[in-house]
């Protein structure tokens, strides 16, 4: 239809207008935004988790959004448990305790918890972690548009994330090994899907200087499951059984 240009200026809404993110914080205040009240907050999976040499495991997974994430590997009856609570990391083998340290899991931070808190929270977190938020540019990553954080153009070893423009989800990490000196480690997200009114990638790939070291491949994902989630599951402590799993 054809419109007089000061009509059409009329009709145009100052809030629809995009305005591109001019720092790393702007980038985690557009996501946070985007899905204000409508991101899903507690989710399960099932994992396939292959790894260089071929083997493969089964790894349980509940997560509560901010925060919390639970991860049993198969078989059950090992009490074998992974459980990322905030910033700390717990370590179940045979439901007994084998680690308690300091975490902050950055994945966990970018894929999912900046839906579920203040973006102020996840900046100031990002900040701790070494991410220089000053830096954002736009890029192109598997035929989409992205915005890098935290490195200029050309720079791979710089720790940095990328967001999908349109969908604003996290899709790529890269940053120098901590413990390998020259190794880049390469996080991706991809094959993302429609998960309640959020989104869920359905492949993780891990690799070391181009070379994939681990795939995390995601099926039978649910978003607010029903029953929920068992809040106790989340709880370091004495060993609980997962309950929303069935062997």
């Amino acid at each position: 239809m054809f419109v007089l240009p000061f009509l059409a200026a009329l009709m145009i809404s100052p809030s629809s207008a995009v305005i591109d993110p001019t720092t790393g914080a702007d980038v985690i205040r557009m996501m946070q935004a985007k899905y204000e009240g409508k991101w899903y907050r507690t989710l399960t999976f099932v994992q396939a988790t292959r790894h260089a040499d071929g083997s493969v495991e089964t790894w349980y997974e509940a997560m509560r959004i901010p925060g919390a994430l639970r991860i049993d590997i198969a078989p059950l009856a090992a009490q074998s448990v992974m459980l990322f609570r905030n910033d700390s990391i717990y370590r179940y083998v045979g439901g007994e305790t084998k680690l308690a340290r300091s975490l902050v899991h950055p994945l966990l931070l970018l894929g999912f918890d900046v839906y579920g808190q203040p973006a102020e929270k996840t900046i100031a977190t990002l900040t701790a972690l070494g991410y220089d938020l000053s830096k954002v540019r736009s890029g192109s990553w598997q035929g989409r548009k992205v915005w890098i954080v935290g490195a200029a153009e050309g720079d791979t070893t710089t720790t940095q994330f990328w967001v999908d423009q349109e969908r604003l989800v996290f899709v790529r990490s890269l940053a120098t090994h901590p413990q390998k000196p020259g190794v880049i480690t390469d996080v991706q997200f991809n094959k993302y899907v429609k998960l309640g009114k959020g989104w869920i990638e359905t492949e993780v790939l891990f690799l070391e200087n181009g070379v994939v070291t681990l795939t995390e491949e995601y099926r039978d994902m649910k978003a607010d499951p029903v029953p929920a989630l068992d809040p106790a599951i989340f709880e370091p402590g004495a060993y609980r059984a997962p309950g929303w799993v069935t062997e």
